[in-house]
């Protein structure tokens, strides 16, 4: 079976064509979710060539049996859902590479052996022992056999506290692998670089090149495939996210928005005229929009609504 030839748009697009499909055939007569996936449609020319890529792609599936049994998932998150989603992103990411969809989050979070989605957090009690916190928009593998512990983050944030096992203990990441001495300690996966940050105990960090060096407690420090960055103090509130705080102390506003969109779907800019501003405090992460509702109160900016998902934060006027 051959599919139609994929649009170059940015993977995000693509993953957001692939949910608004599924929703439209769980709640085909909701009229708000129909006005809501026009306005989506509208809101740039890539959504419309996403859409009517991925509309192809299910009429081309339709015709091999049932489209993806796309037409059964009723249930929100139900397991048929589930399989059925994960099941056309695979086939997306076979036939079109131009979508970047081997890479991308939902690909990786429904074959993850572990995974969180957009504003999720979650705690495991491994076999082990150890104890593994899982923050937004985060895949992990784990692979435990007779001589050897192995995580394997694929994108996102993990905390992990090591059990006490006399098998080795690695975590390993794009750039590079970490072996924990009876610690605490935070992984992150940025594109192109890791960084690790420390609680309790200490990490021996290696990156691909072979350079290393045991990051003490209390020090943090980012690294890619050829170099190792200089460690730093932690800064403060590290970490604080398994408590759903974000904790700032005189943080620039773009770095904190950055920080804040993590934790919600949709799109949440700053413009770059008052990314310098600087603020602090403690912010449930549960409610991202509490947070939006307060940054007029302590800052000269204005929060602007296109739709729901798509918010930007812009100077007073």
């Amino acid at each position: 079976m051959s599919l139609p030839a994929a649009p170059k748009v940015p993977p995000q697009v693509a993953e957001q064509a692939v949910r608004w499909l599924v929703e439209l055939q769980g709640g085909a007569d909701d009229e708000r979710l129909r006005q809501a996936w026009q306005r989506w449609r509208q809101a740039a020319p890539e959504h419309e060539q996403a859409w009517r890529h991925i509309e192809a792609v299910n009429q081309r599936l339709a015709g091999i049996g049932t489209p993806l049994a796309l037409a059964a998932i009723n249930a929100p998150h139900s397991p048929q859902r589930r399989r059925a989603l994960k099941t056309l992103l695979l086939v997306l990411a076979a036939g079109g590479s131009a979508w970047g969809l081997r890479e991308s989050g939902s690909l990786q979070r429904w074959s993850a052996d572990y995974a969180t989605g957009v504003g999720e957090r979650r705690r495991l009690a491994l076999a082990d022992g150890s104890r593994l916190e899982l923050n937004s928009d985060t895949a992990v593998d784990v692979r435990f056999d007779a001589g050897e512990r192995r995580l394997l983050l694929l994108r996102g944030e993990i905390q992990l506290s090591t059990g006490h096992d006399p098998r080795p203990l690695h975590v390993y990441s794009a750039e590079g692998r970490l072996q924990p001495v009876g610690t605490r300690f935070d992984v992150r996966q940025f594109a192109g670089r890791t960084r690790v940050a420390v609680h309790e105990g200490a990490v021996q960090v290696e990156n691909r090149a072979g350079q290393g060096l045991l990051l003490p407690s209390g020090r943090q420090l980012d690294f890619d495939r050829e170099r190792l960055g200089a460690p730093q103090p932690l800064p403060v509130g590290s970490g604080a996210w398994t408590d759903g705080m974000l904790v700032a102390a005189g943080m620039r506003l773009d770095e904190f928005l950055a920080e804040v969109a993590r934790y919600r779907p949709g799109r949440l800019g700053c413009d770059p005229r008052i990314g310098g501003l600087r603020i602090s405090g403690s912010y449930p992460l549960d409610d991202s929009e509490r947070i939006l509702a307060t940054l007029p109160a302590v800052l000269p900016v204005e929060v602007r609504r296109i739709t729901r998902y798509w918010v930007g934060v812009h100077p007073r006027e």
